[in-house]
């Protein structure tokens, strides 16, 4: 293994989860709250060294190593890892509740290009009716490794919840 493949933070592999809605309810995962500036995380690397740590020494086992949920805000966000079933009292890990609908969308680009690509993926789940909550970036690719893996990659994942008063006027206007 080189020093850069050591050093980076890229999931070896991920879900296909590409143009999919799917239930994440009932899924155990670890989550860890990060500062943010104005949506930027602040010492992000040194939060996923933490959280990495703290996955390690409880000895959980991750779905998709290195596959880390980013869910920024204002001043607070999160970063989250989906884990395998296990028991665990720990601080931070908890199970996502049910349902837990989200849409997801592989964005072959960086962050500066997934605008146009969220647009559209809220407008879709506006017009079948749900109403868009968080949402989550998975960045796949690093800047050390992206060239190697064919690019940048951010799995786009939009949390969403049915609303029958959107459903019904959404029918009324077809």
């Amino acid at each position: 293994m080189t020093d850069d493949a050591a050093e980076c933070a890229c999931p070896d592999t991920y879900p296909a989860w590409d143009g999919r809605d799917l239930d994440l309810g009932g899924t155990l995962v670890h989550t860890l709250p990060i500062p943010t500036f104005f949506h930027m995380p602040v010492g992000y690397e040194s939060y996923l060294q933490r959280q990495q740590a703290v996955v390690e020494a409880l000895e959980l086992e991750e779905e998709w190593p290195r596959f880390i949920l980013t869910r920024t805000g204002f001043f607070r966000g999160s970063v989250t890892r989906l884990l395998k079933v296990a028991d665990s009292p720990a601080r931070n890990i908890h199970v996502l509740p049910t349902p837990y609908n989200v849409h997801v969308v592989l964005h072959h680009g960086n962050v500066s290009t997934a605008r146009r690509v969220l647009h559209e993926m809220q407008f879709a789940l506006v017009e079948q009716g749900r109403v868009p909550k968080e949402l989550y970036m998975s960045h796949l690719t690093c800047p050390r490794c992206s060239e190697r893996k064919g690019g940048d990659k951010i799995m786009l994942i939009r949390r969403w919840e049915e609303n029958a008063t959107m459903k019904k006027r959404l029918s009324k206007e077809r």
